[in-house]
């Protein structure tokens, strides 16, 4: 009898010095065996109803037992009785209860303990995987050293004593190498629960892993004087890290540099190489702008619109826009990225070709404007030099009551209707081909517009006057203006001049197609005119 319990009691020692070596807590370990010996007595007695194992830790004694729960309706009765079959066993039992009947734990078979041995297996197994996974879900953001254990499917495999993590391809720096047994750093960003346990997901792209390593290489920043307000990589090219000091006597860029830049030389050896822009924090976004584009020098920077995501225009000197872009549009994107702003760079040629254009389409609106506002030049055939109300009325009927019906007349063919001499034809179309000058005259294009204006206002010379030292865009543009003016003031002069030439040449026929049409009007005239032609051609023949 004292040799049985000696067995019990080392079985709990057993039990206790388990649970040390797993790191299991020991309530945990306890419900596993518990677990596992029921199984055992369920498959012993081949029992289909629920069967539940209890462990004493005083003495190391189990205790098996089915299990049934008191329902006023049966659904299940493998694992439920009726009120009156639990009474038959326990004469208190009411709805809700849970009896308990023991079955012998004696004489469990090989095969049974074998799946008791299983059971207990995959229960300290679980426990393994959930503290693991509590562990390092916990540590999200921690940097962890590690050696490469293996490759798969272009994955790195970490082992990190206890476990295992990995470095997924994207999660990868394209530029980094590295080979079985060597020591790898990273930053744990995730942790995901898989049927086989945690995967803890690791990486080397991550600025989070930038801001650890300044952590570790910095005392100010790992003390609090100096703390990164953002940081942003390019991974294995570039990365930009804005540091603000809380003492002002503390330097929080040369702090970050070290004496001999010795600080930030070694994260650089760890990145393998990846440059680091270490920027002085600011509040006032446009000088943050400023140094978060170096090593670019910026002229100007103007802030066009603030909300969550304020826009920013930056205009450089032009042999400063390719620095100030980097390669493949690094430097920009990365400043954007730290400055969480959107970010348009300019160059100075840029700039002055977006104001010749702008003044070049003012000049052009307020052309088209006035244009508008003239009134349209209009024609009557019966404004023609030597024209009465009859003669127009021939014209039309000839469909000739048009300016381009006139203007692609010939001669000959006015001459054909009545009324029109040759003399009276030739005053008609060179009436038309003024009224047609007058109308060609006014510009319709850009190009038109600028040669009506003198030839004076030229879009490069515009946005050279802009930025003219001493000259002021107002200054440009009302000058341009005034010739504009003054252009315009000489072309209606030369109209004029046009129009009195043409009404001198039809002067001598008009008095004579006055006539004409006075006697066809005349009612007290009963001998009718002759035809104008024979008017013309009269003195010929006499």
């Amino acid at each position: 009898m004292a040799q049985t319990q000696t067995t019990e009691l080392n079985l709990t020692d057993v039990l206790k010095q388990v649970a040390r070596e797993k790191d299991i807590d020991m309530e945990r370990w306890i419900s596993a065996l518990e677990d596992a010996m029921a199984s055992a007595a369920k498959k012993q007695h081949r029992i289909k109803a629920p069967v539940k194992s209890k462990l004493d830790p005083e003495t190391g004694t189990f205790e098996a037992f089915i299990v049934k729960t008191v329902a006023e309706e049966v659904e299940d009765p493998l694992s439920e009785w009726t009120v009156e079959e639990a009474q038959d066993y326990q004469q208190d039992a009411k709805v809700g209860d849970e009896i308990h009947i023991p079955i012998s734990t004696e004489g469990l078979g090989r095969i049974a303990a074998q799946s008791a041995k299983q059971v207990l297996y995959q229960r300290i197994r679980e426990a393994e995987r959930e503290k693991i996974y509590n562990e390092y879900f916990g540590r999200i953001g921690e940097v962890l050293n590690g050696t490469v254990k293996r490759f798969e499917r272009g994955d790195i495999v970490v082992d990190l004593g206890r476990t295992e993590a990995a470095v997924p391809r994207g999660e990868q720096s394209r530029h980094e190498r590295y080979s079985q047994g060597e020591r790898i750093r990273a930053v744990i960003v995730d942790v995901h629960k898989q049927p086989k346990g945690p995967q803890i997901i690791l990486s080397r792209t991550d600025p989070r892993l930038l801001v650890k390593l300044f952590e570790m290489e910095v005392p100010e920043i790992y003390d609090g004087t100096v703390q990164i307000k953002a940081a942003v990589r390019a991974p294995g090219e570039r990365a930009k890290v804005a540091v603000f000091s809380r003492e002002r006597d503390v330097d929080p860029v040369g702090a970050c540099v070290g004496m001999k830049g010795s600080r930030v030389q070694s994260i650089i050896r760890e990145l393998r190489g990846e440059k680091i822009d270490i920027i002085e924090f600011s509040d006032d976004l446009v000088t943050f702008a400023q140094s978060a584009l170096a090593p670019a020098r910026i002229t100007r920077v103007s802030v066009t619109h603030h909300g969550e995501e304020p826009h920013l225009d930056v205009i450089v000197e032009d042999e400063q826009l390719s620095l100030a872009i980097g390669k493949r549009g690094q430097n920009v994107r990365l400043a954007a990225e730290l400055l969480g702003a959107k970010v348009d760079i300019k160059s100075e040629t840029d700039v002055k070709d977006e104001v010749a254009g702008a003044l070049a389409k003012m000049l052009q609106t307020a052309m088209d404007e006035d244009e508008a506002a003239r009134p349209p030049a209009s024609f009557d055939i019966l404004d023609a030099p030597g024209v009465g109300a009859k003669t127009a009325e021939k014209l039309v009927e000839a469909g000739l009551g048009t300016l381009d019906a006139v203007l692609q007349a010939s001669p000959a063919t006015l001459e054909a209707v009545e009324g029109v001499g040759p003399k009276t034809a030739r005053a008609i179309l060179a009436w038309a081909e003024t009224l047609a000058t007058a109308d060609e005259s006014v510009p319709t294009t850009t190009e038109e517009a600028e040669e009506a204006a003198g030839g004076a206002v030229e879009i490069e010379e515009l946005a050279g006057v802009v930025t003219e030292e001493g000259d002021g865009f107002m200054a440009a543009l009302s000058r341009a203006l005034e010739e504009a003016e003054t252009q315009d003031a000489i072309t209606k002069e030369v109209q004029a001049e046009a129009q009195e030439e043409a009404d001198r040449e039809a002067a001598p026929a008009v008095a004579e197609d006055e006539a004409v049409d006075a006697a066809a009007e005349d009612p007290a005239d009963i001998t009718e005119p002759e035809p104008a032609d024979k008017l013309d051609e009269g003195p010929a023949k006499g």
